[in-house]
């Protein structure tokens, strides 16, 4: 299974992907910090990934 990385140089913290997937992202520092990334199973990544509007998620 696929996992989250975040790109916190892209990252503007706004929030979406925490939202979406609490038990996968939070946010620190006004940064997305991926605390479970073995967790997807409990949420859409996919769509966490499609929602980042810069495009700071990434699946691998």
């Amino acid at each position: 299974m696929a996992k989250p990385v975040v790109d916190y140089d892209l990252c503007i913290g706004c929030g979406s992907c925490a939202e979406l997937c609490p038990e996968v992202f939070e946010m620190r520092d006004d940064k997305a910090w991926v605390i479970g990334p073995d967790k997807c199973n409990t949420c859409d990544c996919e769509e966490a990934v499609n929602a980042c509007p810069e495009s700071a998620i990434k699946l691998e």
